[in-house]
């Protein structure tokens, strides 16, 4: 990892796996979650099955206009979230856990049906584009997708079906979308830095080995060795050349220490905001950040113009927002019965003074 950056690892090949689990985990299931389960909280009854399949078809959810959920489809759809996201096993017996999921569900089912014959297909072409994916990943892993799938409890339908849902859910929300919103987000956004490209050149004193994380130096030592940078640099030496003698950061000291256009969004906050601020082809004072001190030179800074690629993504995020939104505000007008464990209330939190301004911890 870069040391002055907050760096997206992403490998290529696992890419569309983090696509769809963005998707179907769209409302935060895992914040939900981060309360210690209650022994004997989510203890059922045994549900009932058919006899062709061996399956559970108990009804455990009805909503408005004569929807319901059976037990079989419940558990395939956390199945199919599980197979993608793996860390969900600890969390399969969590009542707040499966509301959550019960309200994903019941959400997609309701907006998926509103998508228009166009949605449709546009989404149909992007679902087989993505299964021909899975198969192709999960038949590389050990056991091929035939051992994948009887580990999860599912089939291949069930991954297709949750994937339509998804897809035309959000092409549904998408379409709602119109051109004046998206303008005003890019406006909203612009202004905070959201999009900002830069080309900044720096010289890393680092507190620590970048490979090994072993103490190099002192924070004082650190701070008196920038400033030694900053010293050759303000009387004329080369750039590039202090760099390589001096800079910690691996990434960019035979390069110069510059990185070109870059998202300055990548970066940890305070090289952020410095490559945000400083004046253009100015050495600035030492800069602190977690890594120790970059002694910086921003040589460009612009904003991305609102292109076809960035309206496709700010369109995606409003129509998550909108989507988020719904489930949250007309998911319990919805619902008619559940018959799904339900959390356990905690108890209401001791009342006490709110912290002086001066007291409070400054916002991250």
């Amino acid at each position: 990892m870069l040391p002055n950056h907050t760096k997206k690892q992403r490998s290529s090949s696992k890419k569309w796996i983090l696509s769809m689990v963005a998707l179907l985990v769209a409302f935060s299931v895992l914040s939900a979650c981060g309360e210690k389960k209650k022994d004997g909280a989510a203890a059922t009854a045994s549900p009932s099955t058919t006899a062709a399949t061996g399956k559970p078809t108990d009804v455990i959810a009805t909503y408005k206009e004569g929807g319901k959920i059976t037990r079989a489809e419940f558990d395939s759809f956390i199945n199919v979230n599980k197979m993608f996201s793996p860390q969900l096993a600890q969390f399969m017996t969590d009542p707040a856990f499966q509301q959550d999921m019960l309200k994903q569900m019941v959400t997609f089912r309701v907006l998926s049906a509103k998508a228009d014959d166009k949605v449709k297909a546009d989404a149909d072409k992007q679902v087989t584009e993505q299964m021909k994916a899975i198969t192709d990943y999960f038949g590389k892993q050990e056991g091929g997708m035939d051992k994948q799938l009887k580990d999860n409890g599912i089939a291949l339908k069930d991954i297709e079906s949750l994937m339509k849902m998804s897809f035309y859910t959000m092409g549904s929300m998408e379409g709602k979308v119109n051109d004046q919103a998206v303008q005003d987000a890019y406006k909203e956004q612009a202004a905070a830095h959201a999009f900002d490209v830069a080309t900044v050149s720096h010289i890393l004193i680092s507190l620590k080995d970048a490979a090994t994380q072993k103490d190099l130096r002192t924070k004082d030592e650190a701070l008196a060795r920038a400033k030694e940078v900053k010293g050759k640099l303000d009387k004329g030496g080369d750039f590039a050349a202090l760099a390589k003698e001096y800079s910690d950061d691996p990434g960019s000291k035979d390069n110069g220490g510059t990185y070109k256009d870059a998202d300055i969004n990548q970066w940890v906050p305070e090289f952020k905001a410095a490559a945000s601020t400083l004046p253009l082809n100015t050495v600035s004072d030492p800069v602190e950040s977690s890594f120790g001190y970059h002694v910086m030179k921003v040589e460009s800074r612009s904003t991305k113009p609102l292109d076809d690629t960035l309206k496709a993504q700010i369109k995606s995020q409003l129509a998550e927002k909108s989507l988020s939104d719904f489930a949250e505000k007309e998911y319990p007008n919805l619902i008619e019965t559940n018959n799904l464990p339900k959390p356990e209330a905690s108890p209401a939190p001791a009342a006490s003074a709110p912290a002086s301004p001066a007291a409070s911890p400054a916002a991250k």
